[in-house]
Order: C-alpha cells, then structure tokens, then sequence
C-alpha cells in the first residue's frame, strides 16, 4: 500500500472515531433534555481531553453542580442532572467538536460556523433565559439569539476554570440568576 493510501485510511479511521464519539456525547446530552428548557446554558465546545459535562466528569460539571448545590441544598449531589434537567435546565454547546486546541483563528472560524446551529437550537428549545459560559464566545451567542428571534435575560459568565477569581465571580452570578 502506498503513504499516501495508508494515510488516507489513517484518516478515514479517525474521521469515524471522531464521529462516533460525538454521535455518544449527543445520544447522552439528548437523555438529559428537559421537556421545557427554562435555562439554556451555552458553552463553546466539549473539551478536547474527552470529559464531558453531561459525563459528570468535568470541571464546568463540578462548578455549575456545586453553585446548584449551594442554591438548592436539598438537591441530591449524586443525581445532579436529573436535578438540573427536572429544574428545565440544559446546557449545549457553540461547537460539536472540541476546540481548545485549535489556533486562534481556526476556533473563531469554528464559533462563527456554531451561529446558526445554535440559532437553530434557540428557536427550537425556546428558553426563558440563556446563560453564556465563556465570555469568548458572547459575540456568537448574541448573533445566534439575533438570528433566532430570541430576546430574554441573558447572563455572560466567564469560564470558572484555571484562575480564581473567574470561578467566584461564575459562582455568585449564577447564584444570584437561581435564587433571584
């Protein structure tokens, strides 16, 4: 077999991974689906190191399960997403594939081309109020909520991941949206 045949098939393998483990991360998103979405929650895309908000395995899963958790302290911590969904919360993303490895302008590229899926998503779910979950990608989100028609409160969280002070300033905004 030639390099080039070998590559290709090389790169078809991992086309099919890469399909297969989005149509799983999908099938799982879809299960925790709320009847009526109150609360859309927004993030920029899966992270590229395969954990999974909806696995209950990443770190924005603990930080928007702990600002529940503070909120509601009734809330079962183990059964947390059918906690979320039965509160008609959801969250979905810009992207369908991870970018935090992308060049700058390639993830922008890949934001820009979530627009009008996520717009698309809007119309269908609904939602009485949206919550961004990275700053980065407000401009998309607003551009998604303009071409859906959509207008409601509409809260913008930075990411509550590395630095501190992101992940208090996303925990009393959030608290203030669930208690208020």
């Amino acid at each position: 077999m030639s390099e080039s045949a070998k590559d290709t098939v090389i790169a078809q393998r991992r086309f099919k991974s890469r399909a297969k483990r989005r149509s799983a991360r999908e099938r799982l998103r879809r299960r925790y689906r709320p009847d009526r979405v109150r609360i859309l929650f927004v993030g920029e895309s899966p992270p590229a190191s395969g954990r999974f908000f909806y696995q209950a395995d990443s770190g924005l899963y603990r930080a928007v399960r702990d600002t529940f958790l503070a909120a509601f302290p009734s809330l079962q911590k183990t059964r947390f997403l059918d906690s979320f969904r039965s509160r008609g919360c959801y969250l979905v993303d810009l992207c369908g594939e991870p970018v935090d490895k992308m060049t700058r302008q390639a993830r922008r590229c890949a934001c820009r081309a979530g627009e009008v899926p996520l717009a698309r998503t809007i119309l269908a779910l609904r939602p009485r109020i949206m919550v961004t979950i990275v700053r980065s990608i407000r401009a998309n989100v607003r551009r998604a909520q303009k071409r859906a028609g959509w207008s409601g409160l509409h809260l913008e969280l930075p990411y509550p991941g590395r630095w501190y002070r992101h992940r208090m300033q996303f925990r009393r905004q959030l608290l203030l949206l669930l208690q208020g």
